[in-house]
């Protein structure tokens, strides 16, 4: 009996001298002893707005320094639009620290979210990203698309021309449509002979017929179709020693 006595008030004693320790830490006591009275919010700040960022924060540090969690913190501004990376610390005694850096955007998804240039799908507001390229494919098949995108858009650059959106279909066939409403179907495999080769060509095509190119079809051995957008053109051009194509 006399043990468990013992063991009953040095139980008691050990959680008397913790408790207010805990009450601290906690917030439940004292947070005005020890007040947040400083935050720091750096980042290079192109889309993210510092305003947004102290707002999500200040609510969470008003029990004082010792009973901020850091990890909350943490997660409020990482949810906020264009958010990629956040760290925070606490600087005794009365300082908190918020640093972040953003996605950077490299293309649309075809599901409104955005592609940044580490291959991170993100969601983004309404709208963004006006200007950047369309990418249209399966979420783990992001990497190839900016390999393609990357491939691509210097071959049209010199003829005053933006790759406006590829497509990788589930069958592995590779297309993209340039800014001047021409859709370029590429194939599957490496396309970079074929659209290589098709771009050298192209001034010359487009000085042959002023009419808007609307598709064409590089799917072929040896040659390409074209499609213009005059509905009384010739029929399709046949491609040079080739056999007909699949997709």
């Amino acid at each position: 009996m006399n043990a468990l006595l013992r063991i009953l008030a040095w139980t008691l004693a050990l959680v008397l001298v913790a408790l207010p320790v805990v009450a601290v830490l906690s917030g439940w006591i004292a947070g005005d002893r020890w007040p947040m009275r400083s935050l720091a919010v750096t980042g290079e700040f192109r889309q993210v707005d510092q305003a947004q960022v102290r707002e999500a924060v200040l609510p969470l540090v008003q029990q004082g320094f010792f009973a901020v969690d850091l990890g909350q913190v943490r997660d409020a501004v990482s949810r906020l639009d264009w958010v990629a990376q956040v760290e925070v610390r606490k600087r005794w005694p009365d300082r908190l620290e918020v640093s972040l850096a953003e996605h950077t955007p490299v293309a649309r998804w075809s599901d409104g979210r955005m592609l940044s240039e580490d291959g991170k799908l993100f969601a983004a507001p309404a709208g963004a990203g006006a200007g950047l390229p369309l990418f249209e494919g399966a979420q783990a098949q992001a990497g190839e698309l900016m390999a393609f995108h990357s491939l691509a858009r210097p071959l049209f650059l010199p003829l005053g021309l933006k790759v406006d959106t590829v497509t990788l279909s589930a069958r592995g066939s590779w297309s993209l449509l340039l800014d001047d409403g021409t859709r370029i179907e590429a194939g599957r495999g490496d396309p970079q002979p074929r659209l290589a080769r098709f771009a050298r060509m192209l001034p010359k095509i487009r000085a042959a017929d002023p009419r808007l190119l609307v598709r064409a079809d590089l799917r072929y051995t040896n040659g390409f179709t074209l499609v213009w957008q005059d509905p009384s053109a010739p029929p399709a051009t046949p491609p040079v020693s080739a056999p007909q194509a699949h997709t």
